[in-house]
């Protein structure tokens, strides 16, 4: 199962320290029974969601775990999240989120159907959390130009994303 949290915060002058902070806490929720693998990125425009983790998990009830609950959320940061960007989903589709390179893309397509049918795409179902999305498409792209590419023959609005970090835990 894939686990993604989508923010940005309402201070930009502080966009270095939270970079920081989500660092450690990257590699603590990576540390957590039953969370596979932990990764971060930005967003290359204006638009979506600033911020996007994307976890690989076993099963939902990680979420109801102690360690779980001790380290989830955004901590001190909590007051500068900018609501419009907070959002939490559960998918199925996936075992494993996929591993995306320093220098690839990760396109995201949030949509009420699957469509379109594009080999490059994997489908993700919202199973849980806020579910503001029922389906999800994501795809890792070699670079800018080719993701920009998928996006156009996909139309409609999609969010692309560059690695901020690299990813946690297991590979």
């Amino acid at each position: 199962m894939i686990f993604t949290s989508q923010s940005g915060i309402t201070d930009a002058r502080r966009r270095a320290d939270w970079d920081d902070w989500y660092l450690g806490h990257l590699t603590a929720m990576a540390a957590v029974p039953g969370i596979g693998s932990a990764q971060r990125f930005a967003a290359l425009d204006d638009g979506p969601p600033p911020s996007l983790a994307m976890y690989s998990i076993t099963a939902p009830d990680v979420f109801d775990s102690e360690i779980y609950l001790e380290t989830r959320g955004m901590g001190p940061w909590k007051a500068l999240i900018d609501a419009r960007h907070y959002k939490r989903n559960l998918f199925e589709g996936l075992d494993v989120a996929p591993s995306v390179p320093p220098d690839a893309i990760l396109l995201v397509a949030d949509r009420a159907v699957p469509e379109p049918a594009l080999p490059a795409l994997t489908w993700l179902r919202t199973v849980g959390l806020d579910r503001s999305t029922p389906v999800r498409a994501v795809a890792v792209l070699a670079d800018l130009p080719a993701a920009r590419h998928l996006a156009a023959a996909i139309g409609g609005p999609v969010a692309l994303y560059r690695p901020i970090t690299r990813r946690y835990g297991a590979a």
